[in-house]
């Protein structure tokens, strides 16, 4: 799964939300959403494979934390589009100045 349609799913975004402040244990996670903890957990499997997050153990927990690489790769798309657009709205205020003189 890409990581576009990982965070399609509205749970999903608010947990990569969530762990853009810093990194939570699962049952921490779980505990913020009205949904069972099997569902998180499942939702947690998604964003691990799209590369949005990853675990490590910590004694008898599972700590998730965002994964800065596939964070980076949505970021790089996204400065991509905003380029697109800039290059357009800059030939746009061109042409409007050269209306106005």
């Amino acid at each position: 799964m890409n990581s576009f349609a990982a965070i399609a799913d509205p749970t999903r975004r608010q947990i990569v939300e969530l762990l853009a402040k810093g990194p939570r244990s699962s049952s921490d996670i779980a505990s913020r959403f009205a949904v069972s903890p099997s569902a998180i957990s499942q939702h947690l499997k998604v964003l691990k494979t799209a590369k949005l997050v990853r675990a490590h153990v910590a004694a008898q927990r599972r700590i998730y934390e965002l994964d800065r690489a596939g964070v980076d790769e949505l970021s790089g798309w996204l400065d991509q589009i905003r380029l697109f657009w800039a290059d357009k709205l800059d030939a746009l205020e061109t042409e409007m100045r050269k209306g106005r003189t």
